[in-house]
């Protein structure tokens, strides 16, 4: 399947430079920047694609990392009202040794 798929592929652009061969000089200029054209479009839209799946992703670990600070915020000290006093605020308890 492999094999079929690339034979095709090679004999298309092969079809395709003897096709520009044939032309003449003006038409194969008007050729060369329509296919620059395509090409142009076909991987501005790759990485429209590309970009758009990095952008979800990033969002997505974004995400998960705001819930992850929100879940320890909860975790790690008291709310009194709308005030945080943090565990870390807390004195630690007096030595009576000494």
């Amino acid at each position: 399947m492999f094999e079929r798929v690339l034979a095709a592929i090679v004999l298309a652009v092969c079809a395709l430079l003897l096709l520009r061969l044939t032309m003449g000089v003006p038409r194969r200029y008007r050729f060369d920047a329509a296919l620059r054209r395509g090409w142009l479009v076909l991987r501005r839209a790759g990485l429209r694609v590309w970009h758009w799946r990095a952008a979800r992703r990033d969002a997505q670990r974004a995400r998960e990392v705001a819930d992850e600070a929100i879940q320890r915020a909860r975790d790690r000290g008291d709310w009194d009202g709308n005030v945080y006093t943090p565990k870390s605020f807390r004195k630690p308890p007096r030595d009576k040794m000494h």
